[in-house]
């Protein structure tokens, strides 16, 4: 049976080689609230971390420093020590499934959004330790070395010297897999491949020193990377259901008191390519993959998500500011509890929150 064609619309002809022409309209991409939670959870997992490492270290590590300090503090970290690895594994997502870049000009944009606000902090950091005395080596040695992978004085940017050669090495997979030839991001990758050896060859030629090279990934951030884009990827009929979640979610707990475990008897901070970590994060992650969040708290999520990488970059001045009024080696079991609690939400909101205004302002293409 045939039908009637459709009546055509003012303007319009209605021959048939036009109709074939016509492309299909694109569906728009989903959004991923669970990616925001996620991206959220892991900068404050980022700052539990280091708000953790406050206080064991003014233990001196050990619990005969103070034993409730200790294992509070040590519980704190051990949980946290997943962010880091879910934050590789969302990169992978992005790059490889969740928005694969189409042309080298899109990736070169990508790294120009980590690698702006990462200079700026470095600068603002080094700035920062200046006014207050609070580094003892030359400022402007310290900034020649950041060029080369140096953490000093902002630590926590040691990240962003992996994540960025991850980013680029994913992206070069996406693009040669989509047809692309990268060559000119093929052979900035090859060049920070081989920066290690070419400057220790050379300052060995030159009879000069030079400042490890730290701007090339290792291999479990490659694993974390990858793994991410395929659980993060799996259908909801893979992931969804409230039984599957607390089963995961129980793994996550026994994960926790293995890393726990690790830290104690074996070494402190556990490894990311270490034993138990991944099972950790692996955990977690399938926990909360699709994981479904009401409508009414999805703005603010969508928000919070956009500001959590500003937040992880500034939230080490926060806590610099915060920690000398909040940790104690000798507070009991509550006590530990509170100050820890107290440290991670004040630096979470003062950081989110630096993250939102300068996002109001149009400063994050440079803060972050």
């Amino acid at each position: 049976m045939t039908t009637a064609p459709a009546a055509p619309t003012a303007g319009h002809t209605t021959g048939t080689s036009e109709a074939r022409a016509a492309p299909p309209a694109a569906r728009p991409r989903e959004h991923r609230y669970d990616i925001d939670l996620l991206r959220v959870l892991c900068s404050i997992g980022v700052i539990v971390c280091h708000s953790a490492g406050q206080f064991l270290n003014a233990v001196g590590r050990h619990p005969e420093g103070g034993r409730s300090v200790y294992w509070i503090a040590l519980a704190g970290d051990a949980l946290s020590r997943c962010a880091v690895p879910l934050f590789f594994a969302m990169a992978g997502w992005v790059v490889l499934s969740g928005a694969p870049p189409r042309d080298g000009a899109q990736v070169r944009g990508r790294l120009t959004r980590i690698i702006v606000p990462m200079a700026v902090w470095t600068a603002g950091y080094l700035l920062w330790d200046r006014v207050r005395d609070a580094n003892p080596r030359p400022t402007l040695r310290v900034a020649y070395e950041s060029l080369f992978g140096s953490v000093q004085p902002a630590f926590h940017l040691w990240y962003l010297y992996a994540y960025v050669p991850v980013i680029l090495l994913l992206s070069l997979v996406a693009l040669v897999k989509g047809g692309k030839r990268p060559y000119g991001l093929a052979a900035v990758f090859v060049a920070l491949a081989l920066a290690p050896t070419l400057l220790d060859d050379a300052a060995g030629l030159l009879h000069v020193k030079l400042p490890a090279f730290a701007w090339n990934p290792l291999p479990y951030q490659i694993a974390y990377a990858a793994a991410g884009a395929i659980l993060l990827a799996l259908p909801p009929s893979a992931t969804t259901g409230r039984g599957r979640r607390l089963l995961w979610l129980a793994g996550g707990v026994c994960g926790w008191a293995a890393v726990v475990g690790y830290e104690h008897f074996v070494h402190y901070p556990s490894p990311y390519a270490g034993v138990f970590v991944p099972f950790l994060a692996g955990a977690l992650l399938m926990a909360l993959n699709r994981i479904t969040v009401p409508v009414r708290f999805r703005p603010l999520l969508s928000r919070l998500g956009a500001a959590a990488f500003g937040a992880y970059l500034v939230h080490l001045m926060f806590l610099r500011a915060l920690a000398p009024h909040l940790v104690a080696a000798d507070a009991g079991w509550l006590g530990a509890a509170g100050l820890l609690t107290l440290l991670v939400a004040g630096t979470v909101a003062l950081s989110f929150a630096a993250s939102l205004l300068w996002t109001r302002l149009r400063l994050n293409r440079w803060l972050g």
